[in-house]
């Protein structure tokens, strides 16, 4: 015990519970917990729209149980994004006020407008979609899947424009009493970063729906029970699986990354570990960041790549963190560096699993194929973790600041709300979110044990016209 005190102390130094820290752990934890419910329903909302559209060509009744079961997981996840959005919102005020304050004329208006696609476009056609089909006809019934699909899609962007002006701001002034104003509402829309970071972040949700989808296929037929159904959505998952996992490496990967070299090279250093500055510089696969070295420790390395991959030449010089003030280096380095690893050694097997699994579709093995339908469903949480690892480099390779280069972390945070306060209300989340993971999970693992049979309308649908 006597030797355990000096590190603890040690570690309150280097990492004492100030308000800004947990502001951030508070912020941090509710957008975390927050994401993992509309990440599928974006994922699905298109998988959805698949479904109806060849249920509304063939006449399918087989395809179209498929998208109402679709639709109802859609629906509990969409309850639950809202659930725990809302909160997020309250958040600018209670633990970011200086920054709301500042930025509020900038980030409040596509938040207002996240916020009338949400609830007005996709709520209203969502529950069209799930309770209205009897009164309306096939197309209509379509339509309103299409509907929610476009919503849901519409909502994110607003979403990833918001963010994308905290990491490359455009389009703005800055008033005498230091708020921002919007010099033109276009621009920050077609803001550059928010068009990349929107195809990436997308493509990325396709990804955890994908294999959501296919995970239920997998587990179907390991069971040996509701083949068809299995087949349906193995076959849908895996398309449109080998389809996203390939796009988020190349090109929405690939030229997001080449942006964020260019404009925040700190960030590009750091998810590397790059300490110094190289001309033909290698891309580190495995390693451990050592700071106080300046090196990575035990590291497996491909020579070059990394130049390469960003300047499109194996001698091109990338900037270190040598040439930025340490003052300005991403202030959890290594964390952002492993989560950045992390998303990119998931993102290299998904696309090798949905290759492999692509290939055995096309040659009519995979329904047989028992160790690939284990893989694709031990797989369906990755996409989880690393979508989250990929939200986490953005948000910790953007840092010291919060809006880059122009408002520091430490300048944002509610200073009025004391360590211990927030500190209460974050357990208190904490508890409430257990609760409610619990009774998501519940929720699905019944719709997913009753099947498409449950999820089609007890007495048999009569659409209008």
């Amino acid at each position: 015990m006597e030797c355990a005190l000096p590190t603890q102390e040690r570690l309150l130094q280097e990492f004492p519970m100030t308000a800004e820290l947990i502001h951030r752990l508070h912020f941090a934890f509710t957008i975390t917990f927050h994401y993992l419910f509309p990440q599928l329903t974006m994922g699905l909302g298109l998988l959805i729209v698949v479904l109806k559209s060849v249920a509304l060509r063939t006449g399918s009744e087989a395809w179209d149980r498929s998208a109402r079961f679709w639709g109802r997981i859609f629906g509990i996840n969409f309850v639950f994004g809202v659930v725990t959005g809302i909160p997020m919102e309250f958040e600018f005020g209670t633990n970011w006020a200086r920054f709301s304050q500042l930025s509020g004329g900038v980030i409040g208006q596509p938040l207002a407008m996240e916020g009338v696609f949400s609830f007005f476009l996709e709520s209203a056609f969502l529950g069209l979609f799930l309770y209205g089909e009897k009164r309306i006809s096939r197309f209509m019934h379509w339509f309103s899947a299409v509907m929610v699909f476009v919503g849901s899609w519409i909502s994110g962007f607003f979403i990833i424009v918001t963010d994308a002006w905290m990491q490359h701001p455009v389009a703005y002034d800055r008033l005498p009493n230091g708020q921002f104003e919007v010099l033109s509402f276009w621009q920050l829309l077609l803001n550059p970063w928010g068009l990349l970071q929107y195809a990436h972040n997308m493509t990325g949700a396709v990804v955890t729906g994908s294999f959501v989808m296919s995970a239920v296929g997998a587990f179907y037929l390991l069971e040996g029970r509701r083949e068809n159904y299995a087949r349906i959505f193995l076959k849908v998952g895996v398309i449109a699986g080998v389809i996203s996992s390939i796009l988020i490496i190349f090109p929405t990967g690939d030229l997001h990354g080449k942006y964020v070299a260019r404009y925040q090279p700190a960030a590009i250093a750091g998810m590397e570990g790059l300490f110094k500055t190289e001309e033909g510089a290698g891309m580190v696969l495995i390693g451990q960041p050592n700071e106080e070295t300046g090196l990575i420790d035990n590291p497996i390395v491909v020579n070059d790549a990394l130049s390469f991959l960003i300047y499109g030449t194996t001698k091109a010089e990338v900037k270190g963190l040598d040439q930025i003030p340490r003052d300005q280096w991403p202030t959890a380095l290594p964390l952002l560096y492993y989560a950045y690893h992390i998303m990119a050694g998931l993102g290299t097997w998904f696309a090798v699993l949905m290759m492999g699994s692509a290939f055995l579709l096309w040659r009519k093995r995979l329904y047989k194929a028992r160790w690939a339908l284990w893989a694709l469903l031990l797989s369906f949480p990755l996409p989880y973790i690393a979508n989250t690892a990929g939200w986490m480099t953005a948000e910790l390779g953007r840092q010291p600041w919060l809006i880059f280069g122009l408002m520091r972390t430490s300048e944002g945070y509610s200073n009025t709300v004391s360590a211990s306060n927030g500190l209460f209300t974050l357990l208190g989340f904490m508890g409430l979110y257990a609760l409610l993971g619990i009774l998501f999970t519940v929720l699905i693992y019944r719709e997913i044990s009753s099947g498409p049979e449950q999820a089609a309308i007890e007495k048999k649908a009569v659409h209008a016209g």
